[in-house]
């Protein structure tokens, strides 16, 4: 759970320094200036004086001072509440009593808190009336210097507006930290070299702490201004996996660090006065890290997502994550959705779509009624319209959810108060009839919700939480009938969130916080529009000059709630969802085996093939040069193979098709069509006929038996640049900008009978077309244009389904996943792209230095030819490069695999094929 480990951190520090006292006793935007050791003077200059040791703490807003015994209670004082200060004995006050050099400070004031007697963890006490507290520092020495800098503070206080506090208070801060700086002897090693240095706070929930940024070739530090809650933080750059730019108050200004691939929960969080340090500190980071660890977008975890290689929970949590959303940040702390509808049923039945949530509306459109009235409201306000004036995601509704293990977070936020006992977090089914009915309470849940950890659903801390209007006092969350325990609870929870249901419309969801649907015309179709305050962009506070009002909106920012950076800005994709095999699924050669009936135990030819496969991707990065011969005088274009493996057929710019036979390692035939280049070739099923595409507008088909030209089909007006045949049907693809389908009979065995093509269908595009190819059972065609564009075309009807701009530049290959999902596209721009066929999104895009010419891939692994020679290995999971694997001396110009990924052969711009094997 994120904030149970974030909390755990902190009482560590708190174990480390041996201390009571913590920043969330400070108030919000409150700074902790340093401290020294003192004594509490009770009953000055009685018999029954006694001095009580502790530590004084100078704060930008409060002096408070931690008595070192815990029965004790810490005292806090508001500056805004002393009515004078000064040292103890000044202007003839106790003079009887002074030394002659007083080390007491005199504290005249009207309010005081007492927080935390016993240790104990409850509202502040408050007592009120006019009164005299006396500390006497150990370091009498210090007494002006610490007087001086109280009675600067309390004049900052004391300015009736709160945008002049705020400035005094910073230019103080800014003042503190341009005397100071990072403390060298703090280095790891004394042979590390500095990099760079600049002032930053670190940020934790509620609570923002000031002090110097250090980092060097081997690490990252920062150290407090105020020592707190240890004198340096030290972050091993070796140990860090990920590292994001975030919005702090809607400010490009954070920082944040992870030293593990998968906790939410970060190492440190920086918050900088300057972007530029930020993005110079970033830069320096994300430099280190480039050979080190790969980074992952919101279109690489969405693949995983879609693939099943991530749960429902892991891909919320990486999508929070990307969308600026940290658990260090309550004003943006992680959200996620209310998936169950029902809380009243003794059972919890997940095979019902009724116990569900309806995941395409956001909380506030779920109720119909309530919907109405808002939406008249919204008809009737005045620009900028909103239609809540509330957000899902809030510091009081995070703390709402985690009171009983953050009760500091709530006495914090709320001046020392929990709320009413009414409106606590009381009961799961009132919280959610709440958010169904309640005219301003729209908020969604936290990651908790979903976690192991019940110790936010529990009072373990036996909190005194207040009694409710009907006299039960406040204790555990109340379950529903369906949960016998918490535990039961937050594992039906979690079940609810991976079944089907969730699985098939969590994308509806994902479109309204992350997506499409966050901002603009479709928000407002999807009543999905909150304050303008709560969008990234809504507005610019360096804009503002009016300190008060720059003041008051930074405050509503973080306390109102913020809406998630945007992710994505077209519909998301629904999660591929386990079927049945279809004949979809299946590929052409074994359509008549699936179709088959196979006894219990009994492995399929099918079964077999793609065990074969699986093995094969598995080792891929094991690939090996076998054998290489230069058959050709240009560059080879296209690789065809028998299906016995023995002849391989290859066209080449040099304008001729050739057979080699792999047996006994001879050219065996060398056939020219014409003087122009052959483009790509193919055999027709019975390995009789092999087929070539040329530069000179032409498709030529060869008799392997009778080794002659048997026909020539004049099909375009311009070279054609591939071809496909599947279940007679020819497939051609030319710069003449068409696609062009054939209805065709292949020539008889006798050499004699022409073919009869028949023009079936012509696809039109706007420019010239350099690549196509098929999906397994021929019922899509994917189309890359010499502009960028990749085009996915429905061949049952001819219709184009997508169009897509994926790269700057020709598109060399493209090609369908084995299950037709998705569609892989490379181009001279070096980019490698992925793009959902059935919604036509671009989910995923990954750059290489040099372009990859032509590839196959499993749908999750690629083998690449490029521009070098080298063939490379992607995991595009992992959105990384795996393998190099040299090869040819120039580019890779056509790569072939047989049908069980056990052999491979590719074709060079240095006129080689070569033959590879795999090393099990």
């Amino acid at each position: 759970m994120a904030f149970t480990r974030k909390r755990q951190r902190e009482q560590q520090l708190q174990f480390y320094s041996k201390e009571r006292f913590s920043l969330l006793l400070l108030n919000l935007e409150e700074y902790y200036f340093e401290q020294h050791t003192a004594f509490h003077v009770q009953s000055q200059g009685s018999h029954e004086e006694r001095k009580i040791r502790g530590s004084l703490k100078i704060c930008s807003k409060s002096v408070i001072f931690e008595p070192d015994a815990i029965s004790q209670p810490i005292i806090k004082i508001p500056l805004r509440d002393c009515l004078k200060i000064g040292k103890h004995g000044e202007n003839g006050a106790h003079r009887h009593s002074a030394k002659a050099k007083s080390s007491g400070i005199s504290l005249i004031f009207r309010q005081v808190y007492f927080i935390k007697e016993h240790n104990i963890v409850a509202p502040y006490k408050i007592e009120r009336g006019k009164m005299e507290y006396v500390f006497e520092l150990e370091v009498s020495g210090k007494v002006e210097d610490v007087v001086e800098t109280l009675l600067q503070l309390h004049r900052a206080s004391c300015l009736d507006k709160l945008g002049d506090q705020t400035a005094m208070i910073t230019a103080i801060l800014q003042s503190r930290l341009a005397r100071t700086s990072f403390d060298k002897n703090r280095f790891q090693n004394v042979s590390e070299k500095l990099h760079m240095e600049c002032k930053a706070e670190m940020v934790t929930p509620l609570v923002t702490n000031p002090g110097h940024v250090c980092i060097t070739d081997t690490n990252l530090y920062f150290q407090p201004l105020n020592g707190h809650p240890k004198p340096v933080v030290q972050i091993t750059l070796q140990d860090v996996r990920r590292i994001y730019k975030r919005r702090h108050g809607l400010m490009p200004l954070g920082l944040e660090v992870f030293c593990t691939e998968d906790d939410l929960c970060s190492d440190i969080y920086l918050k900088f006065y300057e972007p530029q340090d930020r993005d110079d500190l970033y830069f320096y980071i994300a430099t280190y890290l480039e050979h080190h660890v790969a980074e992952h977008t919101a279109e690489s975890y969405m693949l995983q997502w879609q693939r099943g290689h991530l749960s429902n929970y892991q891909y919320l949590l990486h999508l929070n994550n990307l969308a600026d959303r940290s658990c260090n940040d309550l004003s943006q702390y992680p959200v996620f959705p209310w998936i169950i509808n029902d809380y009243s049923s003794p059972e919890l039945d997940l095979s019902n779509p009724g116990t569900f949530r309806d995941l395409s509306k956001p909380v506030g459109a779920l109720n119909q009624e309530r919907l109405e009235r808002l939406l008249t409201r919204y008809k009737e306000m005045p620009e900028p319209k909103f239609m809540y004036g509330s957000h899902y995601s809030s510091p009081g509704y995070v703390l709402f959810y985690l009171v009983r293990i953050a009760p500091e977070y709530m006495l914090c936020l709320q001046n020392g108060r929990f709320d009413n006992a009414d409106r606590m977090f009381n009961s799961i089914a009132e919280t959610w009839k709440n958010c169904l009915d309640g005219a301003t309470d729209f908020k969604e849940l936290i990651p908790e919700f979903y976690d192991e950890d019940i110790s936010f659903l529990v009072n373990s801390l036996k909190l005194d939480l207040g009694k409710r209007q009907g006299g039960q006092m406040v204790d555990d969350v109340e379950l529903p009938a369906w949960a016998s325990s918490p535990q039961d609870f937050l594992q039906k929870n979690k079940d609810a969130l991976e079944s089907s249901y969730v699985s098939e419309h969590l994308h509806e969801w994902i479109d309204l916080i992350f997506g499409y649907k966050q901002k603009g015309s479709e928000a407002v179709g999807a009543h999905n529009v909150f304050h303008p305050l709560t969008y990234e962009g809504g507005v610019d506070l360096n804009s503002i000059e009016d300190p008060d009002e720059k003041v008051a909106m930074l405050t509503q920012i973080l306390e109102f709630g913020q809406t998630p950076k945007q992710l994505f800005v077209t519909p998301h994709p629904r999660r591929i969802t386990p079927k049945l095999k279809s004949m979809s699924q299946a590929s052409s050669y074994s359509a008549s085996v699936t179709d088959s009936p196979v006894s219990p135990g009994e492995e399929s030819f099918e079964d077999l093939t793609e065990e074969s496969r699986s093995l094969a991707w598995n080792n891929i990065t094991k690939l090996q040069l076998h054998e290489q011969y230069k058959i050709h005088k240009e560059a080879v274009t296209g690789i065809a193979v028998s299906c016995n493996g023995s002849s391989v057929f290859t066209t080449s710019q040099d304008s001729t098709l050739k057979m080699f036979s792999k047996e006994s390692k001879m050219l065996q035939r060398s056939i020219s069509f014409s003087n122009m280049a052959l483009s790509s070739c193919l055999l027709l099923p019975g390995d009789t006929t092999v087929i070539s595409s040329s530069w000179d507008n032409n498709v030529y088909f060869y008799s392997i038996a009778f080794g002659r030209r048997q026909d020539t089909l004049m099909g375009h007006d311009d070279a054609v640049s591939k071809i496909c045949w599947h279940n007679d049907r020819l497939y051609s693809a030319s710069w003449d900008s068409t696609v062009k389908v054939w209805s065709g009979v292949p020539a008889e065995m006798s050499g004699t009978k022409r073919h009869q093509f028949d023009l079936v269908a012509e696809l039109e595009h706007d420019v010239s077309v350099n690549t196509i190819n098929l999906n397994a059972v021929s019922t899509l065609l994917v189309s890359g244009t010499k502009e960028g564009m990749v085009n996915i075309w429905d061949l049952t009807t001819a219709t184009l389904l997508h169009q897509i701009s994926c790269h700057s530049g020709t598109v060399c290959d493209a090609a369908f996943s084995p299950d037709s999902r998705h569609v892989l596209s490379t181009g001279v721009d070096g980019c490698l792209k992925v793009i959902d066929v059935q919604t036509g999104t671009l989910i995923s895009s990954m750059t290489s230095e040099e372009p990859q010419r032509c590839f196959v891939w499993d749908g999750n692994s690629v083998l690449s030819g490029s521009r070098s020679g080298e063939l490379f290995v992607w995991d595009l999971l992992g959105a990384k490069i795996s393998e190099r694997i040299q090869g040819h001396t120039g580019a890779v110009t056509c790569i072939w695999m047989n049908e069980q990924c056990s052999s491979i052969i590719t074709g060079g711009e240095d006129r080689q094929i070569m033959f590879w094997k795999l090393q099990y």
